[in-house]
């Protein structure tokens, strides 16, 4: 965990620092992003979807998955199926 100084600086965690390639000197971006802010590495994009783009992705993914679980069968539940909760206990037990 970080600690912000008098002079709102704050120190990236070595470990972070070595996997991301950020070096004394480097710009890095702190981006808001809702509820939290985000901190791009040098040499690395900020991903430019807005919220509406995003919610627009998301109703497409939802309609594919829509479509591909239609053209499934149905899958029965266990009453369907005539299984009792005990027959699942029974099964497991080694014989």
């Amino acid at each position: 965990m970080s600690r912000v100084t008098s002079k709102l600086q704050v120190t990236v965690p070595k470990a972070i620092a070595d996997r991301y390639g950020i070096r004394p000197g480097d710009e890095i971006q702190w981006v808001a992003a809702g509820e939290t802010i985000r901190v791009v590495p040098p040499g690395r994009q900020v991903s430019g979807v807005d919220r509406e783009m995003r919610l627009k992705l998301f109703d497409a993914a939802t309609e594919r998955q829509r479509l591909r679980q239609s053209g499934r069968p149905r899958v029965r539940g266990a009453r369907e199926r005539g299984w009792k909760r005990e027959d699942l206990y029974e099964r497991a037990r080694p014989r």
